[in-house]
């Protein structure tokens, strides 16, 4: 069917598109009239996952990602929400809801349920185009109870996402506390084997100055060794200066105030005695008695030189004593020494297992008291950014939109009514319909009645198959 012959058909069968269009019009307008108004409240969540943490200062920075909002829009719909939403609105209590209740499910199942299911169903949750804003849509026949129910699902939202924040940090903070108590346990043991080890050995490790202290009288009896040693040394080269006879070359007789005064006698008899020799005889009891003063002056100068000498050997023999002490005393301090950085070492190990489970103590005890902070913290990462409130004009039926598109559909529907109608009753209605239903050519058109002059028709014809041409009639 062409254009030119859709139109005239409309143009003939007026009549049934105009009813068509009237019954389709008057039947959306009726149910428009029909359906009960609906109200729809919305309210509007902030998720700020960037906000600093209240527990730990720690900021996340940057926008949520898809999954975390998607996350938070899965946490709205989810059925915990629905639940606690029911139990806030007492939605169990409503006669009508139960007696729908027990019509749909004949009293099977719970209706604390099958009311949860119903509004996880009829909830909007529309997360904002390139924002970090969730929009909770709530439909129903009474305003005040529509923006009740958004306003009740974001604030349980706002409840069950930091409860859910609490609960994981109460799990984290019983765990952390039995790790608590197990690393007290070990730094507990640690403390007592140290304690234990110093209580044995004697010994503070790293509390005391005790090894210093024995290093340091090693270091000065190893110089009074060496000193004792040079002393021990020279004692022996005067001893043996002495024991050869020369006992007065000694430093000790050199200096000897006694020799000195004795050898000053002796020059000064000897002197007299030759002074005497000159004058007197060798009998003369003068040179006797001047011959036996110098006698007995070099019997005591021989006597003082041999004590000298003899000394020189008890200072040599207390000096070997002495030297012999201080190496005994000099490896006793030595042993003594060695053992005790072999005991600092054994205890600096027991005291480093100390610090170490000390430190393992105290980072999970930190762990701990921020846990217990976070299992407090009644803060999620969501923030209601504006109220539902009561609409004042139903979001449904829109009746406007509703005839629109109504009368949209009822013109379409009477073009179809029109084509049906002329495929099952065809009618010759221009001048292609005579050479399409006839299969005859047109030779020309009558004027229509009236008609202010005739037209010119071109021969519409079918197909010749002799090859003539037939020309253009004027009607």
């Amino acid at each position: 069917m062409t254009l030119s012959h859709f139109l005239a058909a409309l143009q003939a069968r007026w009549r049934l598109a105009l009813a068509v269009f009237i019954a389709m019009v008057a039947a959306a307008g009726g149910a428009a009239l029909l359906m009960p108004r609906a109200y729809t409240a919305t309210a509007s969540l902030l998720i700020d996952i960037s906000r600093p943490d209240p527990v730990s200062g720690v900021s996340n920075g940057g926008n949520p990602s898809p999954v975390i909002l998607a996350t938070q829009v899965g946490i709205l719909k989810s059925k915990r929400v629905a639940l606690e939403v029911v139990r806030r609105l007492d939605l169990a209590s409503q006669p009508e809801l139960r007696a729908t209740w027990l019509s749909a499910t004949h009293g099977q199942g719970d209706l604390q349920d099958w009311l949860a299911q119903g509004l996880q169903k009829t909830i909007g949750i529309t997360p904002e185009r390139d924002s970090n804003i969730v929009s909770i849509s709530a439909q129903s026949a009474n305003p005040e109870q529509a923006a009740r129910i958004a306003n009740t699902f974001a604030s349980a939202f706002l409840d069950v996402s930091a409860s859910m924040r609490a609960e994981s940090g109460q799990d984290v903070s019983s765990f952390f506390a039995k790790r608590s108590q197990e690393l007290r346990t070990d730094l507990e043991r640690a403390q007592a084997r140290l304690a234990d080890f110093q209580r044995e050995k004697g010994v503070v490790v790293g509390g005391d100055g005790r090894l210093e202290s024995e290093a340091t009288r090693l270091n000065d009896l190893s110089m009074q060794l060496g000193l004792i040693e040079s002393a021990a040394a020279d004692s022996s080269g005067r001893h043996a200066v002495a024991m050869q006879g020369n006992a007065d070359q000694l430093p000790e007789a050199q200096a000897s105030p006694v020799l000195v005064s004795l050898r000053a006698e002796i020059i000064r008899a000897e002197t007299q005695l030759q002074e005497l020799g000159g004058r007197l005889g060798e009998n003369h009891p003068q040179m006797m008695q001047a011959r036996a003063t110098v006698a007995l002056l070099r019997n005591r100068l021989n006597a003082e030189t041999s004590r000298i000498g003899g000394a020189t050997g008890l200072v040599n023999t207390v000096q070997r004593q002495r030297e012999k002490e201080l190496r005994s005393a000099l490896e006793a301090q030595r042993v003594r020494v060695l053992r005790l950085k072999g005991l600092q070492g054994d205890g600096q190990i027991l005291l480093r297992d100390v610090e170490n489970a000390q430190r393992a103590y105290d980072g999970v005890q930190a762990r701990l008291t921020q846990a217990s902070l976070e299992s407090h913290a009644m803060q999620g990462n969501a923030t209601l950014l504006a109220a539902a409130l009561s609409p004042s004009a139903p979001s449904s039926p829109r009746r406007i939109m509703t005839l629109g598109l109504a009368a949209a559909f009822a013109l379409f529907l009477s073009g179809i009514a029109v084509v049906l109608m002329e495929v099952a009753d065809p009618r010759l209605r221009t001048d292609e319909a005579v050479v399409t239903l006839l299969q005859r050519p047109l030779l020309g058109v009558l004027p229509r009645p009236g008609a202010a002059r005739a037209r010119k028709v071109p021969l519409v014809g079918l197909p010749s198959t002799h090859g003539l041409a037939v020309p253009t009639w004027k009607v």
